[in-house]
């Protein structure tokens, strides 16, 4: 029996374009008294880092795979392949590495090995959506003498900064002479530096504070005036807006904002079922927010980013969104009024109308949300 240990050395949450290092435990768990022919001898190990891709039939039309290439691997062959047994295609892999050949470990003995990595920056993000998944895993193999081979699998987080591609790999980098033997120098640099421009980005681009204001109205008047300081957030933080109903001369009964994220499957990859055609467009609901606000004149929400959501990307088959979605209620009965008399020449029991004509409207307002800037730092 071999006991095998992966820790990755800074956690599993990682920016495109980061390296991974990760240190690889072999070991003979048997006790040192044990004889010597309990030594255990293995082949080889190797480690990969791939991209699984899956597509949820019934909402994306994707071309047949290739043939050509199976996905099943007997286990008589000593070929490595990391998405053995796993749902969809393997859309992107970085080169196997192997971490040893022909060990022999005696009981109660160990071995560690390193591995490094870079995480692709073309990649997409991790990402569990409704029409497609994106997911990445740190795959060890290793292979005892005569046995098949048994995979490791390490579930990995990779965050994509949109927009910020030109700055991972700058031009006067790819022409810079370089040195093998400050090849572990210069990678720790390239990953500090990797990390202190992108939190400069996602300070620049989440720190704009403006007023923005936007009218509300429906076909019969003006609603309320609704005001938001940014448009564009970071993971964790909250989103902030407030709603002044006190210049409107539509009465507003109730109103709600959602949270959301829409998810939408490009044209091309739609799958469609006769003249209306199966949903290519799919909304996530995180934070949610209602009030009844009749004669409110001022009211303010708060509506937090959760840290495990996935910020806003576009891959060629499914484009992920962030938005505020509101729904108002309101009266159809101008200068509506639902308080009691104020004055009354002997107490009265009053009580308010059962019914009231309404009238509801939705209105969606887009936001950018990027990675959180611990997460990425």
């Amino acid at each position: 029996m071999i006991e095998l240990v992966a820790e990755l050395s800074r956690g599993p949450v990682f920016l495109a374009g980061e390296a991974l290092e990760c240190v690889v435990t072999v070991t003979n768990p048997l006790s040192p008294t044990a004889t010597s022919a309990s030594s255990e001898a293995l082949a080889w190990a190797s480690a990969q880092i791939h991209c699984q891709f899956h597509a949820s039939e019934s909402r994306v039309a994707l071309p047949p795979p290739d043939s050509s290439q199976p996905d099943v691997q007997p286990e008589s062959q000593t070929v490595f392949l990391p998405h053995r047994g796993e749902r969809g295609q393997c859309i992107l892999s970085t080169p196997p590495k192997i971490l040893f050949c022909d060990l022999r470990l005696d009981p109660g003995e160990s071995k560690s090995y390193s591995y490094s990595e870079v995480l692709p920056a073309e990649g997409p993000p991790s990402f569990r959506g409704q029409s497609v998944k994106y997911v990445y895993k740190l795959t060890i193999g290793c292979q005892r003498v005569n046995c098949p081979i048994t995979l490791l699998r390490v579930p990995l987080r990779v965050l994509v900064l949109t927009g910020f591609q030109d700055a991972l790999f700058p031009q006067d980098e790819a022409v810079a002479p370089s040195s093998p033997f400050l090849e572990e120098e210069e990678a720790g640099r390239k990953d500090s530096r990797l990390a202190e421009l992108a939190g400069e980005f996602l300070m620049a681009a989440t720190s704009r504070r403006s007023l923005y204001l936007y009218n509300i109205s429906d076909g019969r008047g003006k609603v309320g005036t609704f005001g938001i300081f940014k448009s564009v957030y970071r993971l964790g933080e909250d989103v902030i807006g407030t709603l002044n109903l006190g210049e409107g001369t539509v009465a507003c009964l109730q109103f709600s904002v959602s949270l959301q994220t829409e998810e939408t499957v490009q044209p091309e990859y739609q799958r469609r079922r006769g003249a209306s055609g199966a949903p290519s467009v799919s909304h996530v609901t995180h934070a949610r927010h209602q009030e009844s606000c009749l004669h409110t004149t001022r009211t303010s929400f708060s509506l937090p980013i959760p840290l495990s959501s996935t910020p806003g990307f576009c891959t060629a088959i499914v484009s992920l969104k962030w938005r505020l979605h509101f729904e108002f209620v309101t009266s159809r009965e101008p200068g509506l009024a639902l308080l009691p008399p104020m004055e009354q020449p002997e107490p009265v029991v009053w009580t308010g109308p059962e019914q009231v004509p309404v009238d509801t409207f939705s209105w969606d307002l887009p936001i950018k949300v990027f990675e959180q800037s611990e997460e990425v730092l």
